[in-house]
């Protein structure tokens, strides 16, 4: 462990084990499946199509109708389409304007794995794309009346800096919203560092900002890290106090007179490969650049880190992932739980590990 004695920890930061925080948050409870047993899906069945309906529905009550797939065994999200009677080109349409769903959550690759129990929804293209469109070059993972969550690429701001106002999330969100509806806009929550990809949340109201902000200490995250050499320690925490130089470089300092803002940082190895781990890593705290600096500080910088002393960079870019992401909705109440595969450029650093892009 390393620690550096500052400020006193709040209560919290402590109070669980990292196996705990990784695997059993507290307040937490996996996402069930959707609701509705309308029909139920096993190998070798075809789901009756629309088209076969017998009720006299007109093609219009049809086109708003939802269908609802129950999955009975282990199963991948094509499997269980194709045995639904749809095509490869309509699945794809389907997935491309998101029209497939499990827990209100849209589905977007066809090799989702299913588990027995799960339930998913599947909405018109017309109709999905009538609510939400695509944003290009920036995967929305889930999106409703009050927050939108999107798979950052790597490589782009989240909001504007002293010299970059346009290539930013927040900028390239903005239009895109803009371009839907005119009225449309979002509201900073939180930020990932220019070079890390993964999960992002932006509120679409204030209502619904403040109640993000308010409750960003008990929201859960987990990011997915490949770092240069391997710790001692398969586990561990890091513990600082970080403070900003006037070059806006974090660093740690030892100091018991209350300089710099506590940090703390929980990490597992996961796979060693090399001269590089994959670590799994979870910061207590929420800090600016705290993972880069305290992983850094266990002398196993972030591969493609050289701000903070990495000495290699074969994937050209950073590789820092925001992996998981659990909060309780602003308005509904309801438990959103999200979580990112493997980025493939990871792969090539870890091979032999199912990856996606970005």
């Amino acid at each position: 462990m390393v620690t550096a004695p500052c400020r006193s920890p709040p209560l919290w930061a402590n109070s669980r084990s990292f196996s705990q925080q990784l695997y059993r948050p507290r307040g937490w409870a996996p996402t069930g499946s959707a609701g509705g047993n309308d029909q139920t899906l096993v190998p070798g069945e075809r789901l009756r199509s629309f088209n076969d309906d017998k009720d006299g529905l007109s093609s219009a009550a049809v086109e708003k109708q939802v269908k609802k797939i129950e999955v009975r065994e282990a199963t991948t999200l094509l499997t269980v389409l194709l045995k639904a009677g749809y095509s490869r080109t309509k699945i794809k349409q389907l997935l491309k304007y998101r029209a497939v769903r499990q827990a209100e959550q849209p589905l977007t690759r066809i090799d989702q794995e299913l588990a027995p129990g799960t339930s998913i929804t599947i909405i018109s293209e017309k109709e999905a794309s009538g609510r939400y469109r695509p944003c290009p070059g920036l995967p929305i993972v889930y999106e409703d009346e009050d927050i939108l969550v999107i798979n950052k690429p790597a490589g782009l701001l989240t909001i504007a800096s002293a010299t970059e106002r346009e290539k930013t999330v927040y900028y390239r969100l903005t239009a895109c919203l803009k371009d839907r509806a005119g009225k449309e806009r979002i509201f900073l929550v939180h930020r990932l560092d220019q070079g890390a990809s993964g999960l992002l949340v932006f509120a679409k109201t204030d209502t619904a900002q403040r109640a993000l902000l308010a409750a960003w200490p008990d929201v859960r995250t987990r990011y997915r890290v490949i770092v240069e050499g391997v710790p001692q320690q398969s586990s561990g925490t890091v513990q600082s106090c970080l403070c900003e130089s006037k070059i806006h470089r974090v660093y740690s300092v030892a100091t018991d007179k209350g300089i710099g803002k506590y940090a703390e940082t929980a990490y597992r190895v996961v796979r060693v490969q090399g001269e590089y781990a994959l670590l799994e890593v979870i910061p207590v705290t929420s800090r600016k650049n705290q993972i880069r600096v305290h992983l850094a500080d266990l002398g196993h910088p972030v591969v493609g880190d050289k701000k903070y002393g990495a000495r290699t960079d074969p994937l050209r870019r950073m590789a820092l992932q925001s992996s998981f992401l659990a909060f309780t909705h602003p308005v509904s109440g309801k438990a959103m739980e999200f979580s990112l595969e493997q980025p493939a450029a990871f792969k090539i650093l870890m091979p032999g590990k199912k990856a996606v892009k970005p």
